[in-house]
């Protein structure tokens, strides 16, 4: 006879700590709720459920690759952000809840902002920044998308579309796909979430980020601030005389960040995430009336 949900969840949850997981319990409820197409309080509900052979054949498989260090989104498929689930791959990487932050900002710049309002999300990825501003903003709100790989547009476009969400997708390098398509200084809010790891740190990462999601959505240069400071001067073009550049960065980084932000062009700040440290940076463009 096979094992109950309870015994196979305790057998499980040691497995993976012996492996060296993060958080084992989670991670194994976590998948074994995706094998049973069940939530997580199921299992508590169903404790006494006894696996049948098809369910712990799969199970045991994802626990294997867990073991390895492969995500459990990635494993599952899935991802929640801002209230929203979120299909994820290996193309993307996955959201995490201290870009909530970065959200968040967005939203309040949109609700008090006069007249048309216009968000561009620059290296979309799986498009979870860009929904959510679209399912969230107020009535009216734009939302363009921008990501240079195909994989992870394929994949933000599939998350707009199951949420019934309207984005409108480009391709291509940072806000260069906007030409032609909005006028320049007509942008509310440009959200970013660029590569900001430092080239030499990536080695450094934890084996779940390093082998398995996308180098090229991770490492940000020299000192991580590579592609910030080609976005920067790009979005002063695009953005509107009071419109908001927010840039998702390592805490580590906010002072480098911030002083690429300077007057008389600029206005910046940093704002914290929950654990007390800075994520975001936000610059505030002045307006071209003001004296230099």
């Amino acid at each position: 006879m096979g094992l109950t949900v309870r015994e196979r969840l305790l057998q499980a949850a040691k497995y993976l700590r012996d492996k060296g997981a993060f958080s084992p319990r989670l991670d194994a409820e976590v998948l074994l709720a995706h094998v049973l197409g069940r939530d997580r309080v199921y299992l508590y509900r169903e404790a006494s459920l006894v696996l049948n052979a098809d369910s712990e054949r799969i199970y045991q498989a994802l626990l294997e690759r867990r073991a390895c260090g492969e995500p459990v989104a990635y494993l599952t498929g899935h991802k929640e952000f801002m209230g929203l689930d979120f299909a994820v791959g290996p193309h993307v990487l996955i959201p995490r809840p201290e870009t909530e932050l970065l959200v968040e900002k967005a939203l309040a710049i949109l609700a008090t902002w006069p007249g048309q309002r216009l968000a561009v999300d620059v290296g979309t990825g799986s498009g979870a920044i860009a929904v959510s501003l679209a399912n969230m903003a107020p009535a009216g709100t734009v939302v363009h998308a921008i990501d240079i790989s195909p994989q992870a547009l394929e994949i933000a476009r599939a998350n707009a579309l199951r949420h019934g969400i309207e984005v409108v997708f480009h391709r291509g390098d940072l806000l260069a796909p906007l030409q032609g398509v909005l006028a320049p200084g007509s942008v509310t809010v440009i959200t970013a979430n660029l590569p900001y790891i430092p080239s030499n740190a990536m080695a450094g990462l934890p084996r779940d980020v390093r082998n398995y999601e996308p180098a090229l959505a991770l490492d940000g240069g020299s000192d991580g601030l590579d592609v910030y400071r080609r976005l920067i001067p790009q979005a002063e073009t695009w953005l509107s005389p009071g419109g908001q550049l927010l840039m998702e960065i390592s805490p580590e980084q906010a002072e480098q960040a911030l002083a690429l932000l300077s007057p008389p062009h600029w206005l910046a700040g940093a704002y914290q995430d929950l654990s007390g440290r800075p994520r975001l940076i936000c610059g505030f463009k002045q307006s071209e009336h003001l004296p230099d």
